[in-house]
């Protein structure tokens, strides 16, 4: 789980699960370098957020979103349910508390792919959550991968790159940039953050530490 390492002497790093914040603009790469890591780390799990928005091709209930109607949405903010929500592109995305306590209390590394909004909600109650941002290489870049997508119209798309320049701009809101140039590179440069967080001095077991003078 969030162990990163045991020897004979006893455990090194206690399981404090860590949260990674992880937003990008629509079309930046952001999903498919979270897949990779969930693939590669197993100590790492997904909070599954809810959402109003149809399923695209390929997406499972309860694996990519969890999709819901946009009543029972509002029912779940009005009982404080959400440690996050936010309205992008129309529709309605958010974390649930439930589900972040459960990973957490399980001892789970946990990654949250959701938008600039909702990053800004959670710091202000999760400052010790990692917070990273994704970069596309230019926004040319960013349109044309959009359009290779073939999942929105060219209305959506414009609104799309309107929405990923405003959000571009709170990049100094987190703690890491990675520029999505290449799957690869970026993909080391995410996974090092990650490896680099869970050595903390924080997640260390203290008393293995202090055993070691003994």
């Amino acid at each position: 789980m969030a162990e990163t390492g045991t020897g004979k002497a006893g455990k090194k790093f206690i399981g404090k699960g860590t949260l990674f914040v992880i937003s990008a603009p629509s079309g930046a790469g952001k999903t498919t370098l979270c897949q990779k890591l969930l693939k590669n780390m197993p100590g790492l799990r997904l909070s599954v957020s809810y959402t109003t928005r149809q399923p695209r091709k390929g997406e499972a209930n309860d694996v990519d979103y969890t999709f819901v109607g946009k009543r029972k949405f509002m029912g779940m903010i009005e009982r404080g349910e959400f440690a996050e929500w936010a309205a992008v592109h129309g529709n309605l995305y958010g974390t649930s508390v439930k589900r972040l306590k459960k990973l957490t209390a399980e001892g789970y590394d946990i990654i949250l792919d959701i938008d600039t909004h909702g990053a800004m909600q959670l710091k202000s109650n999760y400052e010790n959550a990692v917070y990273i941002f994704i970069l596309p290489p230019s926004i040319d870049a960013l349109e044309k991968r959009l359009v290779n997508r073939k999942t929105d119209s060219e209305d959506t798309i414009a609104g799309r790159l309107d929405n990923a320049k405003t959000e571009i701009a709170s990049y100094k809101d987190y703690d890491y940039i990675i520029i999505n140039d290449r799957i690869d590179k970026a993909y080391r440069e995410l996974e090092s953050i990650i490896i680099a967080a869970k050595l903390r001095t924080g997640n260390a077991d203290h008393n293995w530490i202090k055993n070691l003078t003994n």
